[in-house]
């Protein structure tokens, strides 16, 4: 009988249906296509990337905080995928494109892991990219920084699925296994 029990709830537990550990958007969105300048000074578009699952954060080179946290983040999420990581991209957009020249963003994402890619353009060619994600860069003075300014920022990662649509989001902070384990589900579905 305590078998039959146990075999039951085995069963119903299996049929489950997945609960993501991201914040899901109530319908995928269409994600908003774009073209920006690779690291390799490549043009590069978001449908390049199609049946990936695409892990999106846009920040900068000079970040002191939050985008060196989060790319280490990034570099744990793709060793974890293991073999699973050659169907997931990671995009580091810049919010200061004055500064993260294609040079300074390949130097910078490939200290972190080979499989980041740092994306800049012209000012007017991020500001819709920035918009439709409903992203804030704004530039704020810093006179008493060697750096001059600072960027306020977006601190979320976007998760864009096999389909390109946008799926889920992470707050910053996210541990990096439940972001590891939503992309594992993603790409068995």
């Amino acid at each position: 009988m305590a078998a039959a029990l146990a075999a039951l709830v085995l069963l119903v537990g299996c049929g489950q249906p997945y609960t993501y550990r991201g914040t899901a958007y109530p319908e995928p969105l269409a994600t908003p296509q774009f073209t920006l300048t690779s690291e390799s000074g490549e043009p590069m578009q978001l449908s390049d990337l199609q049946d990936k699952v695409v892990l999106i954060f846009f920040g900068y080179t000079t970040c002191p905080d939050v985008c060196p946290t989060t790319l280490a983040e990034a570099r744990t999420i793709l060793n974890d995928l293991g073999s699973d990581a050659q169907d997931v991209t990671f995009l580091f957009v810049t919010v200061d494109p004055a500064r993260d020249t294609p040079e300074k963003l390949a130097a910078y994402t490939d200290a972190f892991h080979p499989g980041i890619i740092g994306l800049t353009g012209e000012p007017d060619q991020l500001a819709p990219v920035y918009d439709e994600f409903g992203v804030l860069a704004e530039r704020v003075e810093a006179p008493d920084s060697a750096l001059g300014y600072l960027m306020n920022h977006t601190s979320r990662m976007f998760l864009v699925d096999q389909q390109g649509n946008l799926r889920l989001s992470y707050r910053y902070g996210t541990p990096p296994e439940d972001i590891v384990n939503d992309v594992k589900h993603l790409l068995k579905t």
